[in-house]
């Protein structure tokens, strides 16, 4: 099967011509002469562009593709406008499935045996199709609320089943052959790729997410996320609250309201880091599909954000090194940047901290005081991808989620606002965090939350402490007692072995004795010394045990 998928990849690739668009300098004669003579299959889009031809092949690979294709899409310094205008397509414009499918999947997950008796109003032409799930909207029968229905792609887990086991097998062979296999984990990376996509086909967990999301921003002047109608939410089927904003991809539509663009840009970052550091549960699919831009206030412009299948969270440990990491950062202070890796376990213990300080300092000094236009972070991170090439740096799986979603914010970021400053706006945010966790207040949050444990405790602190006093008293005679009876147990081992060496040499000479034609008496007395010496050393062994 997994050759099979393989063999269709290749075949989708070819048919759109991709192969075309690799430069002939990476085509050395003989991989050309393979093309022609082995893999024959023609272009069959030679009259698409070609952000089109790339477009059309991922979107026919299915949902694993798609995914990729939409978090390039948000890299605009990297692609030619042309492709990715065409890579945004598949943020919400993917080819959808048949209507009477969505509503027969509709009307058996929630037991109907007509839409009509739960909408007044249902449209069948979806509002959006994306990888996973396609989107309709309706109108609730009960309190006229106006929502949308996603339905989940039927089957759509069979199609991922196969990429990931795909992805699985070159994830080995890379971790295997490359050089930097085993540093870059790949297999891991996998492992949480999928994690990840096989949650996104939980539409009840979607839905828990997004409760989660709503509850954290309730009241938020910055991020606003939809009603849940979590009693018409099942594995296949999700009823959401339906909103009216502008694609955040929509520049001309936000600068004709006249948006704040700056503001709006800012408040990106500061949702970002709220959800990462304060709530340890951020959105993990950014792209610009899913979030919008409210209408209603274009001076204080709000953000609203919209399916919620993936999301990361972080544990204390990754939030503080972060924090220190990126606090370390905007104040220049490498040689901290470096001690936190070494620290953490990011690279070897071994590692030299003065050559490390140098070669992030090399990497990260250029990038300061600059606005986003003027940086080429594709340059930046192949460098600290040779950088940490260099020092054994090892990937981190549980991070590739926060390292997505960062891609994802810098793509939004240069596009709403190009002369955002990215550090000037994150790093009082960080810092006040930092504040908190150890700061006086981060020590009377702390001992507030933990005064009803306590509280409950303290009747029985004298009785502890009295118990541990009495033990604490006895505990010098007690490690005597042990301490002898330990040399006794030595003693009795020490014995036992000799008999067990003595007894042995008897029963060895017992069987040695008739080769030389001695009386029979003698190996008789020999063997019996040998067996009596064994019952002597299990009986002393027998009483260490005891």
């Amino acid at each position: 099967m997994r050759i099979f998928r393989l063999y269709q990849i290749n075949k989708v690739l070819l048919q759109h011509g991709l192969d075309e668009l690799i430069p002939d300098r990476w085509m050395p004669w003989y991989a050309r002469a393979l093309r022609k003579c082995v893999f024959w299959i023609n272009n069959q889009y030679k009259h698409e562009t070609a952000g089109e031809r790339i477009t059309l092949a991922l979107q026919s690979l299915g949902p694993v593709f798609i995914k990729f294709g939409q978090m390039l899409s948000t890299r605009r310094d990297l692609l030619h406008p042309a492709i990715a205008n065409q890579l945004a397509r598949l943020q919400d414009k993917v080819a959808p499935f048949p209507s009477d499918q969505a509503q027969i999947i509709i009307r058996e997950a929630l037991g109907l045996t007509d839409l009509n008796e739960l909408f007044s109003e249902f449209q069948v032409d979806p509002l959006a199709s994306a990888s996973i799930a396609q989107v309709h909207a309706a109108k609730l029968h009960s309190n006229g609320s106006n929502v949308v229905v996603k339905v989940l792609r039927p089957d759509i887990r069979k199609t991922i089943e196969a990429d990931m086991d795909l992805l699985f097998t070159l994830a080995q062979v890379l971790q295997k052959w490359l050089p930097d296999g085993k540093r870059l984990r790949p297999v891991e990376v996998v492992t949480e790729y999928q994690k990840t996509l096989v949650d996104e086909l939980d539409l009840l967990r979607e839905s828990a997410n997004g409760i989660q999301l709503r509850r954290n921003f309730e009241g938020s002047d910055a991020l606003y996320i939809p009603k849940i109608y979590s009693e018409l939410c099942r594995h296949n089927v999700l009823v959401m609250e339906r909103i009216y904003g502008i694609p955040v991809s929509n520049i001309d539509a936000l600068l004709a309201q006249k948006t704040n663009m700056k503001l709006l840009a800012e408040r990106g970052v500061e949702v970002f880091f709220t959800q990462v550091f304060r709530d340890s549960f951020f959105h993990a699919d950014m792209h610009p599909g899913n979030i919008f831009v409210s209408p209603e206030t274009p001076d204080e412009p709000k953000y609203i954000a919209i399916d919620f299948g993936i999301v990361g969270t972080l544990n204390k440990e990754d939030k503080r090194y972060l924090a220190e990491n990126f606090v370390a950062f905007f104040n220049r202070d490498y040689r901290k940047v470096a001690q936190l890796h070494a620290d953490s376990g990011w690279v070897p213990p071994d590692t030299n901290i003065d050559e490390f300080e140098m070669a992030i300092r090399t990497v990260c000094e250029p990038i300061f005081q600059k606005p986003l236009a003027e940086i080429s972070f594709g340059n930046v991170l192949l460098q600290l991808f040779n950088t940490a090439r260099r020092f054994n740096m090892v990937v981190q799986p549980q991070l590739v989620l926060l390292q997505k979603t960062l891609l994802y914010i810098e793509g939004l970021g240069r596009q709403l606002y190009p002369q955002l400053d990215l550090w000037k706006t994150a790093k009082p945010f960080l810092e006040n965090w930092m504040q908190e966790q150890i700061g006086v207040k981060a020590m009377l949050k702390k001992v507030k939350a933990n005064l009803p444990y306590w509280s409950e405790k303290m009747p029985d602190m004298p009785d502890l402490l009295h118990d541990s006093m009495v033990q604490l008293k006895a505990l010098p005679i007690r490690q005597r007692r042990e301490h002898q009876h330990l040399i006794q147990m030595q003693i009795h081992a020490t014995r036992a072995a000799h008999y067990g060496v003595v007894g042995a040499t008897f029963i060895i000479v017992a069987a040695i004795l008739p080769v030389y034609e001695m009386h029979w008496i003698f190996p008789a007395l020999s063997a019996g010394t040998g067996v009596g010496c064994w019952l002597q050393s299990w009986r002393k062994g027998h009483r260490e045990l005891q």
